[in-house]
């Protein structure tokens, strides 16, 4: 788990989550969750195949890089 703020200074928590199937390859995604409990934002397109490799990855991105994902994630979800 990483807490970092985005580009407005709101809190955001990134974690990892696993998509339940019978295939192991890319079963771990990051989802990125505003610390004020609001909807998370899920980011399927990035996956790794074990919880120790998604937890090290995230440990080690920069506040720079969570930024520029979860900006990119915003930018594609759909329109309510």
């Amino acid at each position: 788990m990483r807490r970092f703020q985005d580009e407005q200074g709101g809190e955001w928590i990134a974690t990892v989550a696993r998509h339940e199937g019978m295939d192991y390859k890319g079963a771990f995604h990051l989802v990125m969750t505003p610390a004020d409990g609001s909807a998370p934002v899920e980011l399927q397109d990035i996956r790794w195949n074990t919880e120790r490799t998604a937890r090290r990855t995230l440990e080690t991105m920069s506040v720079v890089e969570l930024r520029r994902r979860l900006r990119s994630a915003r930018g594609r979800a759909p329109v309510a």
